[in-house]
């Protein structure tokens, strides 16, 4: 029985969820409910990743309780309409982010930039690359309204496969990374694209360029509008994966273009520095965003964010 995982409320007073079918649970009251104190006792989910392998042997009881009585649960049953998402991690770890890393993506930016950029870095033994994000006050929840950035005039949008980790990662493997990974969540790794140069520092100078005013700002890292256990959702390479601006299309790719796997981007990661549960790794974004057309975000804009079998994730910029 399939189950995915929410927060809500506000910031300082959140709560966990679970979604299993068309019902959303308040997670503590519903554990409560067949008696699973233990599982009550962890009411939000970043507590949960904290244990995640005892964990989900929990949740798994609780899905099939549900499935078989939902009358049994009423206590716990939530309206979706009525419900304020927040980033169903509400206080994640690091947030690592993928730059460049789908074919299609790499290929329209090579155009859009009229740069000579390799299509095929992973044959030349280039090693994948990531920035970091910071953490809570990037964050916003499904139908979030992320604040205008100062300073910027050219806001874009780029869907992304977000990778949470549930198990510690050191120098691992990459044909066993996977066995790492929690789960996955739809994210939109919104980028101040004319933050990213100081354009009073010299050309030529390492320190002219600024990711976290390129990157990092209030909002810049929706996340939901659920989380997905990994069990169900397969395979991470061969999800297609869309974004909407105002209802029009904008970027339709599927993970099959990562140049580099999740598995490999996990392996390589953690060599650098182990990962922990809660940790979140976005994998890149593919074709279709702002940047390519000079076409960029306005106050009043909402984007949808869609992943095969994670969701749909809403934001509004304000």
């Amino acid at each position: 029985m399939k189950y995915q995982l929410f927060s809500y409320g506000t910031r300082s007073m959140s709560r966990g969820g679970i979604l299993i079918d068309t019902n959303w649970l308040d997670l503590s009251v519903a554990a409560s409910c067949i008696g699973r104190d233990e599982l009550a006792a962890l009411s939000s989910v970043d507590a949960l990743l904290q244990r995640w392998e005892a964990a989900q042997h929990e949740l798994r009881q609780l899905a099939l309780a549900v499935a078989a009585d939902e009358s049994a649960f009423s206590e716990a049953k939530l309206d979706p309409t009525q419900l304020a998402l927040l980033a169903p991690l509400v206080r994640p770890g690091a947030i690592y982010a993928a730059g460049a890393n789908y074919r299609d993506h790499v290929e329209a930016m090579s155009r859009a930039l009229n740069m000579s950029l390799v299509l095929d870095p992973k044959s030349e033994g280039i090693a994948p690359w990531h920035f970091l994000k910071a953490g809570v006050a990037n964050l916003s929840g499904h139908r979030g309204d992320v604040p205008f950035p100062a300073r910027t005039q050219r806001l874009d949008w780029e869907a992304e496969l977000a990778v949470v980790i549930g198990r510690q990662a050191s120098s691992v493997a990459v044909d066993s990374a996977l066995a790492h990974v929690a789960g996955y969540m739809c994210a939109n790794d919104l980028s101040a694209r004319d933050n990213f140069l100081r354009d009073k520092a010299d050309p030529s100078s390492p320190f002219r360029y600024d990711w976290i005013g390129h990157k990092c700002f209030n909002g810049s890292c929706p996340l939901g509008p659920v989380f997905t256990p990994a069990e169900f959702v397969g395979s991470p390479e061969d999800l297609d994966i869309r974004l909407w601006v105002n209802g029009v299309l904008r970027q339709d790719s599927n993970t099959r273009n990562h140049l580099y796997s999740v598995a490999e981007q996990i392996a390589h990661l953690s060599e650098r520095t182990d990962l922990y549960p809660g940790d979140v790794i976005l994998t890149g974004t593919p074709a279709g965003v702002g940047m390519e057309t000079g076409t960029f975000l306005k106050r009043g804009d909402v984007t949808k964010v869609w992943i095969q079998g994670l969701g749909e994730l809403e934001t509004r910029i304000v």
